[in-house]
């Protein structure tokens, strides 16, 4: 609308509008801050799946295939040794998933919808500027 159109609309007509289009920007944050939420939600859920995987092939490997590697190991040196060489090669590898996974859910930040709330300060700027 021109300014000039806007100085022959009464108070009521120009407040009635100021609410409509309140109203349609609260409506377009809230879908701003739901679409944010959802990407933040898929990012740690990746770093969460990767903890995961660290866990159960952390566990699954000591279970199922440790013994089969002391039992060869033990071939070349005495028993009690092969069980600790195995034994820190599945702790490194643990290590570096579970820090893999911790550093993608570190990456995803804060839960709370930030770039919603920095448009939502642009829009009280702006309605301030309007009053």
């Amino acid at each position: 609308m021109a300014a000039t159109d806007l100085r022959e609309r009464s108070i009521g007509e120009l407040f009635g509008r100021l609410s409509e289009q309140a109203a349609a920007l609260a409506r377009l944050e809230v879908r701003l801050a739901q679409a944010e939420m959802v990407q933040k939600g898929r990012r740690a859920g990746r770093g969460a799946a990767f903890v995961g995987a660290a866990t159960v092939i952390g566990l699954g490997a000591f279970g199922a295939v440790t013994a089969t590697l002391i039992m060869a190991l033990s071939e070349a040196m005495d028993g009690w040794l092969a069980g600790l060489i195995v034994t820190v090669v599945y702790a490194v590898i643990a290590a570096v998933l579970a820090l893999s996974g911790r550093r993608q859910i570190a990456e995803v930040g804060s839960p709370m919808p930030q770039q919603t709330m920095d448009t939502l300060k642009e829009d009280v700027q702006w309605a301030k500027t309007r009053m």
